[in-house]
């Protein structure tokens, strides 16, 4: 008859595992520590190599840092930004006269990518970049913007002076598109007469509360006392009815006049490109990884050498 196993059992046997665990990690390094005192002339080089290894690799021309930057799209779909994107990922189908080749055939800017800009409060304002991919198309609450993008790539410490001359070199590529200058004529069309609407909607609106605010005051009776006398006395008020539409429709005069301007071609970029002023590969992250795998080889040496006798004996059966 086989026995049930509860969630208790389970739990002492996983605990017990652990704990297992623990005490083989514990005696691992303690083995560690004995062979680096006792083989200290095989550890102590092993462990210098690794550290000069680490130290050369994490020279400054050679540390890497990701290069940001959000573009606006205008008038050009997500789908037409990331067809004429995809030749910058593979580093494949690239016109060899374009500006934008030589960059990344030679490996001077790599690991192109973009990434979705969140409005999380739906009010047309970008709030933040989602880098780890986790928004969703159909989420409703934290929505993907359709006229904003962060394109991102790598560049070593040598080639930090070129990000301005490879910027201009990504614009020119995307923007030689003809699929997206199409998109790109009938959106800066489109925002002409929006923009010109807009503003004589504006005057209409500035004109309107103007006679209503000012010829239509409200005049209210009221009475008071000055020196123990009651005198009549009159108050005027002013209706703002319309105060609230005017400011509205400033505030969408306004970003509809910027997204004009910056609408100087399929795409733009808000700011230039910044380059992360934290390495991928700084010595204060790599060298301690460096340290650590060149100790446990050391150590992995002088084991060897500790027991050589008994791997020849077992090689020789």
């Amino acid at each position: 008859m086989e026995k049930e196993t509860n969630f208790f059992d389970l739990c002492v046997i996983c605990g017990r595992g652990i704990g297992r665990a623990l005490k083989a990690f514990i005696r691992m390094v303690g083995q560690m520590c004995r062979l680096t005192v006792r083989l200290w002339w095989i550890v102590v080089p092993v462990l210098a190599l690794a550290i000069g290894l680490g130290l050369y690799m994490t020279r400054p021309t050679k540390i890497t840092y990701k290069v940001n930057a959000v573009a606006f799209l205008n008038g050009v779909s997500v789908n037409q930004f990331e067809q004429s994107f995809a030749p910058l990922r593979s580093a494949r189908m690239l016109d060899p006269n374009a500006a934008i080749t030589p960059y990344v055939t030679e490996r001077r800017a790599t690991k192109f990518a973009t990434f979705r800009v969140i409005d999380a409060k739906a009010d047309g304002i970008a709030d933040y970049i989602d880098f780890r991919g986790k928004s969703s198309p159909t989420d409703t609450v934290c929505v993907q913007m359709d006229d904003r993008l962060c394109i991102q790539f790598r560049v070593e410490g040598d080639d930090v002076e070129a990000v301005p001359q490879i910027e201009q070199a990504i614009l020119e590529w995307l923007n030689s598109n003809d699929a997206m200058q199409t998109s790109f004529a009938a959106y800066q069309t489109n925002m002409k007469n929006k923009v010109a609407f807009n503003h004589r909607l504006e005057t209409y609106l500035d004109s309107l509360a103007k006679r209503y605010c000012m010829e239509s005051s409200l005049q209210r009776s009221a009475f008071k006392y000055e020196n123990r006398a009651q005198v009549l006395s009159s108050e005027s008020k002013i209706d703002l009815t319309f105060r609230k539409e005017i400011e509205k429709q400033q505030l969408h005069v306004q970003l509809d006049d910027v997204r004009y301007q910056f609408a100087t071609a399929p795409v733009t970029l808000e700011n230039h490109f910044v380059v992360e002023s934290e390495p991928l590969n700084g010595r204060g992250k790599m060298l301690p990884q460096f340290i650590l795998l060149g100790w446990i080889i050391g150590c992995a040496i002088a084991e060897i050498v500790y027991k050589r006798k008994a791997i020849c004996a077992w090689m020789k059966k």
